[in-house]
């Protein structure tokens, strides 16, 4: 037995040519495989099982959330919209008071005893 290799002579002469022509034939056989349009189509088809798996597991996860009563990636889109536009009306309001505030300095001091 050789000390570098497990199977020693085994691996030597009728398995090894045996073991080489197995392993031409498959790569032979998978090239065809590979080369004809019937793998296209497959490799199409297992694309779009894959994706429409995919959206299917984000839509019952999201389900399973809804039903816990826990929020959801949906949930937290639309409270994201909500904080936006609820930030948008304050900072509107913080200008309207900003403005009435200089308008308030801008005033001479008996203006606002007749009024």
């Amino acid at each position: 037995m050789t000390a570098g290799n497990p199977f020693g002579a085994w691996s030597q002469g009728p398995f090894r040519g045996w073991y080489e022509a197995m392993e031409q034939q498959a790569a032979e056989a998978t090239e065809q495989f590979v080369s004809g349009s019937a793998f296209a189509e497959l490799l199409g088809l297992t694309a779009g099982n894959v994706a429409a798996l995919t959206r299917i597991s984000g839509e019952t996860c999201d389900l399973m959330l809804r039903n816990m009563r826990l929020a959801g990636r949906a949930d937290v889109t639309r409270l994201g919209r909500q904080l936006a536009r609820t930030e948008d009306k304050l900072e509107r309001v913080l200008q309207e008071v900003e403005d009435l505030r200089d308008e308030l300095a801008d005033r001479p001091a008996g203006a606002e005893e007749a009024s």
